[in-house]
């Protein structure tokens, strides 16, 4: 079970379970002390390792990340 910030390269690589987490890089599983949001996204990622019967198979975790990170993106790709 991968549990993805990045849909393009996980719908590249396509590992056998996948949760994609519409989270800024970095927090896979929220954000940094929120341990009950933690432990919600573990929880379904190990649900899915039984729902998910089709090799590939990519499920989007429907919990928004509460700020926009638009910013923090374009920052990063001007700096770099």
């Amino acid at each position: 079970m991968l549990v993805s910030t990045g849909r393009d390269l996980t719908a590249q690589v396509r590992p056998p379970r996948s949760l994609f987490v519409n989270f800024p890089m970095g927090n896979h599983f929220g954000g940094a002390g929120d341990a009950e949001q933690q432990r919600g996204i573990l929880h379904r990622a190990l649900e899915l390792t039984y729902e998910i019967t089709e090799a590939g198979t990519m499920v989007d975790h429907d919990e928004v990340w509460p700020e926009s990170f638009a910013d923090r993106v374009e920052k990063s790709l001007l700096a770099g």
